[in-house]
């Protein structure tokens, strides 16, 4: 089964496969940006992002000179910002220690910041021709299909399992194309819902299908209720021009700018949030005005709705007291500061106004 199972893959991959413009680069840099972009994000959203990238930061020499600022705001609607952050540390790293190139080695990729387990392999095997097998959430779901695994898959001993099979299949010297086979095949056929089984070239090799269990694999965890928050933002005005903060480093959308605010707690009204949240992050006092408008955004592990208002200070000026910077900015040059999806849309907004 091994091996008919790598030579169908391999075949139904080499005719198949898309041409995307990191596949057959000759820079293992170009492989890197594509990973750490596709984490969580799909093939179609990365490719505009990918292209205007490579353009702006066409080595890592040139990604490793620019400043952070220009890095997020070539990053931003892309989401998940530690990616950016962590490339660019990383491209610092590989031209200081690494006379500008990756290293052909797991252990010396996986010390770079924001390479993992998956990433480092996915460059060996695909950028050095290296004899390492890859897991992410495509080919976690072949191999539990053809394998017909019933070990929920993110747990510790499902996770173990699909990386014992991911090595134990796979092919010498042709790495690189199988574990872009099996990620091209759960993209495309072996998909999370209704999984093309009828043009699928594992479909004789796979348990699942000849059990009928292809719907029901993979196994997951139960989910948990995603939690959700109420937010309240404050958009204040002074002489024309707008108060916005940077968030600290090293939280969620580090390094990123946004219009100062919080959460709700129980009991507490939107206006009396905004009030207290101003004082503790701005140790300044404000007047809540009208509400500019309702935000919503889905993250991993939890959902936001906040409402932006307009606000003015009360004889008090703010103080950079929880944030890394606070600027009065005008509002035309709003675009050229990095922001989340939320705040990019409240400053839009205000653009609009």
């Amino acid at each position: 089964m091994i091996e008919k199972l790598a030579e169908n893959l391999l075949a139904w991959y080499r005719q198949t496969a898309r041409d995307l413009p990191w596949r057959g680069h000759p820079d293992p840099y170009a492989v890197w940006v594509s990973e750490i972009m596709l984490q969580q994000t799909r093939v179609d959203t990365v490719l505009s992002y990918y292209v205007r990238w490579m353009a702006h930061f066409p080595t890592i020499a040139a990604l490793a000179a620019a400043n952070q600022q220009e890095v997020l705001n070539l990053w931003e609607g892309l989401g998940y910002y530690s990616r950016a952050r962590n490339l660019y540390k990383a491209a610092q790293i590989v031209v200081a220690e690494h006379d500008g190139k990756l290293p052909a080695d797991v252990k010396a990729l996986e010390a770079l910041p924001g390479i993992g387990r998956y990433t480092a392999r996915a460059i060996a095997s695909l950028s050095f021709g290296l004899d390492y097998p890859v897991v992410d959430g495509n080919v976690k779901r072949v191999l539990a299909r053809v394998f017909n695994l019933e070990t929920p898959v993110d747990t510790g001993v499902g996770e173990k399992e699909i990386w014992r099979l991911a090595e134990e299949h796979l092919p010498a010297g042709e790495a690189g194309d199988y574990n872009q086979a099996l990620m091209e095949l759960g993209a495309l056929v072996c998909t999370p819902r209704s999984p093309d089984c009828a043009h699928c070239p594992l479909a004789a090799e796979c348990r699942a299908n000849a059990l009928g269990l292809q719907t029901e694999r993979p196994v997951k965890k139960p989910k948990v209720k995603t939690p959700h928050y109420t937010v309240a933002g404050a958009v204040i005005w002074r002489d024309g021009k707008v108060l916005i903060a940077q968030r600290p480093e090293d939280g969620l959308l580090g390094g990123l700018w946004e219009f100062p605010g919080g959460k709700c707690e129980d009991g507490e009204t939107l206006p009396a949030a905004l009030v207290r949240e101003i004082k503790e992050e701005l140790g300044a006092e404000i007047e809540v005005g009208e509400e500019l408008g309702i935000y919503k955004h889905a993250y991993t592990h939890f959902k936001v709705t906040l409402h932006a208002f307009i606000c003015r200070l009360l004889d008090s000026e703010p103080h950079n007291l929880e944030h890394q910077a606070i600027e009065w900015v005008e509002p035309h040059i709003l675009p050229d500061y990095p922001m989340g999806k939320i705040d990019r849309g409240i400053s839009q907004d205000i653009l609009n106004g």
